[in-house]
């Protein structure tokens, strides 16, 4: 399957404008973290009771984007599917890019930014940040070579590098899921299932950006797209929906079975106010009910607006999904000392709250244009595009 790469030629006014905008939006991130490092989390939503905020919710949803881009990357070179070879550099780059911005979101979120190196030196196997910091580097190495061995067309390695960037992908995110389900003082956290429910929300949100940035990208740079191939990556997304849905269902099932888990199941599904609307509201039925409709239904299957509308209901529903992960969880009281009242004025046994800051959604705003810059200037600066992606499968 010969397919011709090529760079974004020219120098149209309408690039540089989209370069311009993608620019001011990705200095959001290092302004907004650079006021937040020198005035304290104080202008942020977070707390003592809530330490990691949104920052952290868009690492982890960054993280699982990039890993499910990397794996559809691999789809053509592991997996023998030729249709995904046109799109195998464009989900490489993705992938190198979102993991970047993914630990910026971390590393700035610190309050000690300037101890980057410290988890490399002391590292300590029984600690889920230690080995996910190897992990992180590891899987950014990877996948940097992978992309260079598609530049270089070097189909052995492809394979190889190929297969090992999914194993990384798998393994880099469930490293992230068991962050939090490995944590089984808080009962929203801990959760075998988490690692494979991370990995599934993965593969859909990645699928989801991938169907969004191909038709974008290759309508703006003038170049033949086959819509049957979004439409197969709609079919896929669909898939890896319903598996998310079988996971949040057993999780949450599983977890209402155990007494000790009342509290925290009935606050998640039933009364946690605007974690319960965003739990129903924003990742059941907006991010994967709808969206599983619109992919499974005939009518809308094969209408490239209907699937990008329910690509881009799929991304802000994980982007839901991450947040119900992460917050909610430290929203409720840790029970310190069973079946005892404790009272003081540290709020023990009360219920905090969090809400996103304004410097917090601008420093997450500025994460995705950091991501959408670097991939702006990368279409410019290397063969990044085929001249054409035509679906030469049978349906």
């Amino acid at each position: 399957m010969n397919i011709t790469f090529t760079k974004v030629e020219g120098d149209s006014g309408g690039y540089w404008a989209f370069m311009a905008v993608a620019g001011i939006v990705a200095a959001l991130a290092p302004l907004t973290a650079l006021y937040m490092f020198m005035e304290g989390h104080h202008v942020t939503g977070m707390t003592n009771q809530v330490p990691w905020g949104m920052p952290i919710v868009m690492a982890v949803y960054l993280i699982g984007a990039s890993a499910g881009s990397l794996v559809l990357s691999a789809m053509s070179s592991v997996f023998g599917r030729t249709e995904y070879k046109p799109f195998a550099r464009i989900a490489a780059l993705l992938a190198v890019l979102l993991i970047t911005a993914a630990l910026m979101a971390i590393i700035l979120d610190w309050g000690r930014p300037d101890r980057i190196l410290v988890p490399f030196f002391h590292f300590q196997p029984r600690s889920m940040f230690s080995l996910n910091a190897i992990l992180y580097n590891s899987y950014m190495l990877v996948g940097f070579l992978y992309l260079l061995a598609l530049f270089k067309n070097h189909e052995v390695w492809q394979k190889r590098l190929g297969l090992l960037a999914v194993f990384i992908a798998v393994g880099v995110h469930s490293g992230t899921g068991a962050i939090f389900g490995f944590v089984y003082v808080r009962e929203l956290y801990g959760s075998p299932l988490l690692p494979p429910s991370f990995i599934a929300a993965a593969l859909s949100s990645g699928t989801a950006m991938m169907i969004i940035v191909l038709h974008l990208t290759f309508r703006y740079t003038g170049r033949r797209l086959d819509e049957r191939l979004l439409h197969g990556m709609a079919r896929l997304m669909g898939v890896f929906m319903l598996i998310v849905l079988y996971f949040l269902f057993v999780e949450n099932v599983t977890r209402a079975y155990a007494p000790k888990n009342y509290e925290a199941v009935s606050f998640l599904l039933l009364h946690g106010g605007k974690h319960t609307a965003m739990f129903w509201g924003g990742l059941i039925f907006s991010g994967l009910v709808i969206p599983s409709i619109i992919v499974f239904n005939p009518k809308t299957s094969k209408a490239t607006g209907w699937i990008l509308i329910a690509s881009f209901m799929q991304l802000i529903g994980v982007l839901f999904e991450r947040f119900i992960i992460v917050i909610p969880a430290q929203i409720m009281p840790l029970e310190l000392l069973p079946d005892k009242e404790i009272t003081s004025v540290f709020m023990d046994g009360q219920y905090a709250d969090y809400s996103v800051s304004l410097a917090e959604a601008l420093y997450s705003l500025g994460l995705i244009g950091v991501v959408v810059f670097g991939f702006g200037l990368c279409i410019k600066l290397w063969p990044m595009i085929p001249e054409e992606a035509v679906h030469t499968s049978p349906e």
